[in-house]
């Protein structure tokens, strides 16, 4: 077991990629453990390939087993070697979910028995309790109380981390599960406000008005994080291909012609490489000169 771990919980297959896939690339390579925890098979996620719609929901019901092959590749690209579905593949469905006027997600109208907005609390975390006490990571990432932008599997997610960390540290608490064991930091992914509102003034001055349509750089942006609530910083612009690579590999979530990769296109590969964290649990450990830590493990 590597001295150094790092535990993950995402929504959905590509969440993790997104957020934090040059911390996994850069970790991995540096020999420290990551193990990642996907909630759900994302199964009503929206498809890009033509070819590939009749996996929908709505029809064949199908791609949670294509993204489940698109999840295995992506880790491939980060070298990422333990990958885990909570309680096992199949056990939460993806919750789905509808924008609200405002610009943020909300519940769908209707949503499966089984999705993980329903999930019960104490069920799901006991399932992340035996892993987090099987792994011991001092350092877990998960999202902020409002799942980064409101989706309910991402609020969920956020919920059965921080219940699962608890309840694993509890001596007492479920001694079937594996000896106790506190995570020492953790932390909420983010994105720099003053970094988004950069790069959208680059594509707007590029010409490039279709990616983040409806996004003002001037205006509010509710899926930021003010500059001066963050925690860490970390570099990974060593490792921007495999993220990339990995982005490539969810195929029927992030389009190469998507607003992602027009902001790859438009700002140099850098704007991937630096991924960005709110302190949610531990001490904060030595800065860097901007007065962000440059390590998650900073201080252990």
């Amino acid at each position: 077991m590597p001295d150094e771990r790092l535990l993950l919980v995402h929504a959905h297959p590509d969440d993790e990629t997104i957020q934090n896939g040059a911390t996994m690339a850069k970790y991995v390579a540096e020999g420290r453990g990551v193990t990642l925890v996907t909630c759900t098979a994302g199964e009503m996620g929206e498809i890009l390939v033509p070819e590939l719609e009749h996996l929908a929901a709505d029809r064949e019901d199908g791609l949670g087993e294509q993204r489940r092959g698109e999840l295995e590749a992506a880790m491939k690209a980060l070298g990422v070697s333990d990958h885990r579905y909570l309680g096992g593949f199949g056990t939460y469905r993806d919750s789905g979910m509808k924008w609200h006027p405002d610009g943020y997600a909300i519940p769908d109208d209707t949503i499966h028995d089984n999705a993980f907005w329903n999930a019960d609390l104490t069920e799901a975390a006991d399932h992340l309790v035996a892993i987090i006490r099987e792994v011991r990571p001092q350092v877990l990432v998960t999202y902020d109380q409002f799942g980064n932008y409101g989706h309910p599997d991402h609020i969920q997610a956020h919920r059965v981390a921080t219940y699962a960390a608890a309840l694993a540290a509890v001596p007492s608490y479920r001694k079937d599960l594996g000896e106790p064991w506190d995570i020492a930091k953790i932390y909420w992914s983010a994105m720099s406000e003053s970094r988004m509102r950069e790069g959208l003034r680059r594509l707007r001055e590029a010409g490039e008005q279709t990616a983040f349509e409806g996004m003002d750089p001037e205006g509010p942006l509710p899926m930021t994080t003010p500059d001066e609530d963050l925690a860490a910083v970390v570099d990974g612009n060593e490792h921007v291909e495999q993220k990339l690579d990995a982005m490539r590999a969810h195929a029927t979530q992030i389009s190469t012609d998507g607003p992602f990769f027009a902001l790859s296109n438009n700002l140099g590969n850098q704007v991937w490489g630096v991924e960005y964290y709110r302190i949610a649990k531990g001490v904060r450990g030595p800065a860097g000169e901007d007065g962000l830590e440059t390590d998650l493990f900073a201080g252990l």
